[in-house]
């Protein structure tokens, strides 16, 4: 999400100026006035950039886009917050009671986060919608662009206030997450066993299911197959068995980049923290 800014700079920092329509008789040093106001380039074609509005096409997108991962990310915590799970509780702050039931907490700002999202499409697909009908260079209808760009501006702004806000004020509830754990979940894990025992995952795959069926057959959670159910299945199961039914290993095999173990993780948030330190300067 946040590499999808580099397009944007790019065409915001274009110098458009050229001229009415035909660009100028003067004579005046276009890549000089660049160099003054900083700009990265200058616009190739004067009839395109009196009409060009693609950095604001551009931003309308990536606000969009930017919101649309929020909205995502909203949807997860809402329903996490749910009584069903209680993986997560907001603050009050950011959260209201019901006009009716008093023990009810409603997470109106993730709902919000939400809702802000189709705002921004329309913002963006009406923009695109002005621009599609419009023969070249400048039309009066190219003034829709300062709505669309103003109004999703505030918007995104309004959005990340309220995100952080909510991020930094979230409490998670470990307690409740790991009473939701079962050992049915570790049956990829039990395939990854046998692999690293050599036998071919599409094997381990189909064995693991078959353990699934037995454990389901003899109506106990996988973990408490014994050694001799698992050795029916394949002579490959040994003793260490027993480590797989542990949640932190499980998640802590996933060392890669991008993976879920700790390392990885932090590997993740560091990169973050890396990218947005020269961007707050």
């Amino acid at each position: 999400m946040y590499g999808g800014m580099q397009p944007f700079f790019f065409h915001l920092f274009i110098l458009k100026y050229s001229g009415a329509i035909a660009g100028n008789p003067f004579n005046i040093d276009r890549d000089l006035l660049r160099k003054e106001l900083r700009f990265d380039a200058i616009s190739l074609n004067s009839m395109d950039a009196t009409s060009d509005r693609d950095f604001v096409a551009e931003f309308l997108f990536w606000a969009s886009l930017c919101v649309t991962h929020l909205s995502k990310m909203a949807e997860d915590l809402i329903i996490y917050s749910t009584k069903e799970f209680a993986f997560v509780t907001l603050s009050d702050a950011y959260s209201t009671g019901s006009s009716l039931m008093p023990q009810k907490k409603n997470p109106d700002s993730l709902e919000l986060i939400r809702s802000k999202a189709g705002r921004l499409f329309g913002r963006c697909s009406g923009f695109l919608m002005t621009l599609k009908g419009l023969p070249s260079t400048y039309n009066k209808d190219l003034q829709e662009d300062k709505e669309a760009m103003f109004d999703s501006y505030d918007t995104v702004c309004a959005v990340l206030q309220v995100t952080t806000g909510i991020i930094s004020t979230l409490k998670v509830n470990r307690t409740a997450m790991e009473a939701a754990l079962s050992t049915d979940m570790l049956a990829t894990d039990l395939a990854y066993y046998l692999v690293r025992k050599g036998m071919p995952f599409r094997e381990a795959h189909g064995a693991s299911g078959k353990a699934v069926h037995l454990a389901e057959t003899k109506g106990i959670p996988l973990n408490q197959l014994t050694l001799e159910d698992l050795k029916t299945i394949s002579l490959l199961f040994e003793s260490d068995v027993s480590l797989v039914w542990n949640y932190t290993n499980s998640v802590e095999q996933y060392t890669a980049p991008g993976g879920t173990a700790e390392s990885s993780v932090r590997a993740q948030i560091q990169y973050i923290r890396d990218w947005l330190k020269p961007r707050r300067s």
